[in-house]
């Protein structure tokens, strides 16, 4: 007599059919099997008691993969709905995701500007570029631990007036005695809006950014 031997599994996990089927139909699709084994077995050689505990295993573990397998796909709509909500939530505010871009627009608006050190550094430096590469303003390189941190641009080119409205490039570069540190700009944007992605909610930024998801915000403003 042969049992349920891993090729049948196989063959009926592949079939579209159980594919889709609940836990209770693929129990019912494999009690059917046996007892076709039962009904056509050789009477010299009958299924023994251990074979048949076997099989029966093998039905409820297969029951227990689908059933699993439904629950965990309830999980994942709930997770997605969940980070829906979440991103729905953020429209209006802004937000400091990866990114060099800044833009000028009213007069006396400070722009918030982020960086994010992989380890502390004693020397870090911070400018701001026009589209042509000309760099309008220089702050003195300071200090930074491990991690992020913010300041904010008053919109001032290095003599004081007000740089014209438009878009510019925030450059760093970080170095700890003399060694040259990872550093990361983030730029400030505001959520406009949200839709669908394949890896969860996109955030509209508005073109000041790319569309990010919610895993890469670094601040909410």
């Amino acid at each position: 007599m042969t049992t349920i031997d891993s090729s049948t599994l196989t063959a009926l996990n592949g079939n579209q059919a159980v594919k889709t089927s609940t836990g209770a139909d693929l129990q019912d699709s494999f009690m059917t099997l046996l007892v076709t084994q039962l009904q056509n077995q050789d009477p010299t050689n009958p299924m023994e008691n251990a074979e048949m505990t076997s099989q029966l295993a093998q039905i409820n573990t297969v029951s227990g993969i689908s059933e699993l397998n439904d629950t965990l796909a309830t999980i994942n709509q709930q997770i997605d709905a969940g980070q829906t909500l979440q991103a729905a939530s953020l429209i209006g505010k802004g937000v400091l995701v990866p990114g060099d871009r800044i833009l000028v627009g009213e007069e006396g608006v400070s722009t918030p500007i982020g960086v994010e050190l992989a380890s502390p550094a004693d020397q870090v430096a911070i400018s701001i570029v026009s589209a042509s590469g000309e760099v309008i303003r220089q702050y003195q390189p300071v200090a930074m631990s491990a991690g992020m941190e913010t300041l904010q641009w008053d919109g001032r080119l290095n003599d004081g007036t007000l740089a014209p409205a438009g878009s510019y490039r925030v450059v760093v570069s970080a170095s700890n005695e003399g060694s040259a540190v990872s550093a990361n700009v983030l730029n400030y944007a505001l959520v406009s809006g949200i839709s669908p992605g394949d890896d969860g909610p996109l955030l509209d930024l508005g073109g000041v950014s790319d569309p990010v998801t919610l895993d890469q915000i670094r601040q909410i403003l």
